[in-house]
């Protein structure tokens, strides 16, 4: 039975309504729906203490609040309350992000960060991807903001004719046929309508906007897999050397070491090739988890073989026959490649995120 929502919290009166819809709405994947329900709803977490600090999390295209759950617990260790949202149109299926409009998202992202900040006098904002264009956005005209930590920030897409999906939508509805490509898993969706794109795409070309001659002073992290297949992270990496201006923001860099230049001293690279792990790359997705994550770790139940691979080896992979890991579309004679789910660094890059933050508090 429900809890009446007139005995909750705003934010634990949202989450319940949230589970509500996605009980009656979400197109489940296995056979324990309550699960996928815990999966795909927004959540909180206290750390061991009170404290007076708080950080929203908002997720990618296609994801779930679930996407954080490493990054939070860790936060909440370190002595931050976390809560996360679920964007409209997730969560449920891939189909009901068509007639999202960027909009919903933004007005979203307003409202919880305005709950957080009535119980809560310091206030970070952290996102992935989509995500991170939202809520940079937001931080850029509020002063209260006390950091950020973007993950796969997607300010620019490798993608040359994104430009154009807003156009797509009144011509082609689905990019990628949901007859012939799996359309989602108990965590996420794998493809998203051309909607879904076309709002990826303007969340990019408004935070540019908000960006353009300005300057964010504030203590960031920012972290990016240089094989992203989905950011421009190039673009990104000189947006970090320009933009954000604090001493004490770092940029963590996952790839070879990038040119020199006079930000090099903020910027903490590690490479992503390693062998022994049988990581080729590292992906647009996987700097989220932790390697002891039950769901995408090293041994994690859940293997993303959908990876741009050829039939063959997608069902190779599916069977279970031994694999690397990359981000999309990365291919290698000899090699079947399952997309990379989980981060080797996660401890260290933790604690990165940790020393930035605590700046802000000091």
């Amino acid at each position: 039975m429900a809890v009446p929502t007139t005995h909750l919290s705003a934010f634990q009166a949202y989450t319940e309504t949230t589970r509500q819809l996605l009980g009656a709405q979400r197109s489940f994947q296995t056979e324990n729906p309550l699960h996928e329900i815990e999966w795909n709803a927004p959540f909180e977490l206290h750390p061991p203490t009170p404290t007076t600090k708080a950080i929203l999390l908002v997720h990618g295209l296609g994801d779930s609040p679930w996407s954080f759950t490493d990054v939070a617990h860790r936060l909440a260790e370190q002595g931050y309350v976390v809560r996360t949202l679920l964007l409209p149109g997730h969560g449920t299926q891939p189909a009901d992000l068509i007639g999202i409009r960027l909009e919903d998202w933004q007005q979203l992202v307003r409202e919880q960060i305005s709950l957080l900040q009535r119980d809560f006098p310091d206030v970070w904002l952290g996102g992935f991807s989509t995500g991170a264009n939202l809520v940079l956005e937001y931080a850029l005209d509020d002063p209260q903001i006390q950091g950020l930590v973007l993950f796969s920030p997607a300010l620019r897409s490798n993608e040359l004719f994104d430009w154009a999906t807003p156009w797509l939508v009144h011509i082609k509805p689905w990019l990628l046929s949901p007859e012939r490509h799996p359309l989602q898993s108990p965590l996420r969706y794998h493809i998203v309508p051309t909607n879904g794109l076309a709002q990826f795409y303007r969340s990019s070309v408004a935070v540019r906007k908000s960006l353009k001659g300005r300057t964010f002073d504030r203590p960031t992290v920012i972290v990016l897999a240089q094989h992203d297949s989905v950011v421009d992270v190039r673009y990104v990496r000189n947006i970090f050397e320009r933009h954000f201006t604090h001493a004490s923001s770092r940029l963590i860099w996952y790839g070879s070491p990038p040119p020199r230049s006079t930000s090099s001293a903020r910027v903490l690279v590690r490479t992503d090739v390693l062998p022994q792990e049988r990581i080729s790359q590292f992906s647009h997705m996987g700097i989220l988890f932790s390697p002891q994550n039950p769901l995408y770790g090293r041994d994690g139940s859940e293997r993303i073989c959908f990876n741009g691979q050829t039939d063959e080896d997608t069902a190779r992979c599916q069977a279970g026959d031994p694999v690397w890991y990359s981000d999309w579309d990365y291919r290698e004679p000899g090699k079947i490649h399952a997309r990379l789910t989980f981060n080797p660094y996660f401890d260290w890059q933790s604690q990165i995120i940790q020393e930035v933050l605590a700046v802000a508090s000091d």
